[in-house]
């Protein structure tokens, strides 16, 4: 079976596909993927709990982040200066080896407020954060 055909001057031509300019592409757009595909991802990462449908037992070492509708914010029921959240939380989890907060927010505080004291909260060094809900009525 011949690849090429011969011409009136007697020389073969090649019918075969080059695929390297193909490669070459298929490479580049690769590279731009893996460092485009990182600056997508935005957002809290939250790791909720699973429970099944009982109330979690309340714990001694379980801290409670609370959020206030008027912004005030407390650790447990001790209340925290604006901005000084995620280093009051880092100076109580350096010697802890379960990091772990539980977030109460109001319903009518802004999502905006909520999202910004879920990142002071990571940034803290917490590895686990859970939202706090009261069970729906009617269930």
């Amino acid at each position: 079976m011949e690849l090429g055909s011969r011409d009136n001057n007697g020389r073969s031509t090649m019918s075969q596909i080059n695929v390297t300019p193909l490669v070459d592409v298929m490479l580049v757009l690769l590279v731009i993927f893996m460092v485009t595909a990182p600056m997508m991802q935005q957002g809290v990462q939250v790791n909720l709990p699973k429970a099944d449908t009982k109330a979690l037992a309340p714990q001694e070492e379980t801290v409670i982040v609370t959020l206030e509708r008027s912004g005030s914010i407390f650790i447990n029921k001790a209340e925290v200066p604006q901005g000084e959240l995620k280093t009051r939380l880092a100076g109580m989890f350096a010697s802890r080896a379960k990091k772990e907060v539980f977030l109460k927010a109001d319903k009518d505080v802004p999502y905006g407020e909520v999202v910004k004291t879920m990142a002071e909260i990571k940034g803290a060094g917490i590895e686990r954060l859970g939202m706090v809900t009261e069970p729906a009525q009617g269930k």
